[in-house]
């Protein structure tokens, strides 16, 4: 397969990625204003983050309400649409397409991270930080989508040149 055709399917994925992310800060502001998570439900005030987390965002999913359950399953998505956005990014090799995927799967899932302490703790702060990932995030997906993908006629020129040193 050709690069630009994989390169248009990357394109197409991180696309995706970026409207679920915006999706997510929609749904996010609504679930922040307007959604009442209780001080005491499992996982809540956990001492241990990764168990304490994984009770939570199950929580949130089964009894959260639906907004909720629907914020926390998009983020599951998001994270496997990352994923799969930095495996593709691998598959074509090019370091900048694969530098700047890394970095906003790492700010989706930092983001994720970040909400499921909100879960746990309940504390403003992550609510701000996994505003400020998402949006670090897309800014990275943005740069995916608009990073140039074949060589300009000037470059394709001096590579058909025949080399001129030694020559003589």
């Amino acid at each position: 397969m050709a690069i630009p055709v994989r390169a248009a399917r990357l394109r197409g994925q991180v696309f995706g990625a970026i409207v679920v992310i915006l999706l997510q800060a929609g749904i996010g502001m609504f679930v922040n204003l307007f959604v009442s998570i209780p001080k005491h439900h499992p996982g809540a005030d956990s001492s241990d983050y990764f168990s304490g987390s994984t009770r939570s965002v199950i929580w949130a999913i089964a009894h959260g309400g639906v907004v909720l359950a629907i914020h926390v399953a998009l983020g599951l998505l998001l994270a496997l649409m990352v994923i799969g956005i930095v495996a593709r990014a691998l598959s074509l090799g090019r370091r900048s397409v694969i530098s700047w995927s890394i970095l906003g799967a790492l700010g989706s899932i930092g983001a994720g991270f970040t909400g499921a302490g909100f879960l746990d703790f309940n504390q403003d702060v992550s609510s701000f930080f996994m505003a400020i990932l998402a949006m670090a995030s897309m800014l990275c997906f943005v740069i995916v989508i608009y990073l140039p993908w074949e060589s300009g006629p000037s470059e394709s020129a001096a590579l058909s040149q025949p080399s001129t040193t030694g020559a003589n």
